[in-house]
C-alpha cells in the first residue's frame, strides 16, 4: 500500500510537471536547442569553437555586413559552459512569462529587447572606439548568448508581480545589472542594463494582460 502511494504521488508530481513544460513550448523547446548547442561546445576543439561562435557572434563588423543572420544565430549558444543554469533560469522566469503573455507578446519583448539592447550597446562601443575609449580588436568581439532576451523578459515580469513586492523585484533587477557598469563598463554590462528598460516599456501590453500575482 504505501509503494501504491508512492507511485501515486510520483505520477502526480510527473503531471503537474509536464503540464508546467507543456504550458510554454517555445521556453522550453529553445532550451533543447541550446542544450544541443552547449553539448557541441564541449565537443569540438577550442580553436573551432572559437571560429563557431565568433561567426555568429552580434559585433560591430557582422550587424554592418549580415545583420538579420547573426541576431538569429547568436540566440542559439549560451554565453559558458554549462546549461543547467539556464534551466533554472528559464522555468524560473521565462517559462512563467510565456504563459502568462502568450507566444506571441513573450517572442515580441524578447526580440525586442535582444535586437534593441544589441545594437545599443553594439553602437556605443562603436562611438567608443575613434576615441580611444576602446580596443578596435571588438569590432570582431565574440557576443553571443541569451541574456538580452532573457533580461527584457525578467524585467516585464515584474507587471506580474503584485505591489509592494513589484519594487522589491525591480530593486533587485536593476541593482544587479547597475553594479557591473560601475565595475566594469564594457558593451555586455551596457546590453544587459538597456535591457532592462526595453522590458519594462512593454507595461500596455503587460496591462492587458491581468493583475500581478
Amino acid at each position: 500500500m504505501g509503494n501504491t502511494s508512492v507511485q501515486a504521488r510520483l505520477k502526480g508530481w510527473l503531471i503537474a510537471v509536464w503540464r508546467f513544460v507543456s504550458s510554454a513550448p517555445l521556453t522550453y523547446g529553445w532550451l533543447i536547442v541550446l542544450l544541443v548547442t552547449t553539448i557541441i561546445q564541449h565537443l569540438v576543439a577550442r580553436r573551432e569553437l572559437h571560429f563557431l561562435l565568433v561567426h555568429d557572434s552580434t559585433n560591430i563588423r557582422h550587424l554592418a555586413t549580415a545583420p538579420l543572420e547573426v541576431l538569429f544565430s547568436s540566440l542559439l549558444w549560451i554565453d559558458g559552459r554549462y546549461w543547467t543554469p539556464y534551466l533554472v533560469l528559464f522555468t524560473s522566469f521565462l517559462a512563467p512569462a510565456e504563459q502568462w503573455l502568450g507566444k506571441k507578446r513573450w517572442v515580441t519583448v524578447g526580440l525586442t529587447a535582444h535586437v534593441g539592447a544589441t545594437y545599443i550597446s553594439e553602437g556605443l562601443l562603436y562611438l567608443a572606439i575613434p576615441f580611444h575609449h576602446a580596443s578596435e580588436r571588438l569590432v570582431n568581439a565574440t557576443d553571443i548568448g541569451v541574456s538580452y532576451f532573457m533580461v527584457g523578459v525578467i524585467a516585464v515580469l515584474a507587471y506580474h508581480v503584485a505591489t509592494p513586492w513589484r519594487w522589491g523585484y525591480l530593486a533587485i533587477l536593476i541593482t544587479s545589472f547597475t553594479v557591473p557598469l560601475f565595475i566594469h563598463l564594457n558593451f555586455t554590462a551596457i546590453g544587459h542594463f538597456s535591457a532592462i528598460f526595453i522590458g519594462l516599456l512593454f507595461y500596455p501590453m503587460a496591462r492587458g494582460r491581468g493583475g500581478g500575482r
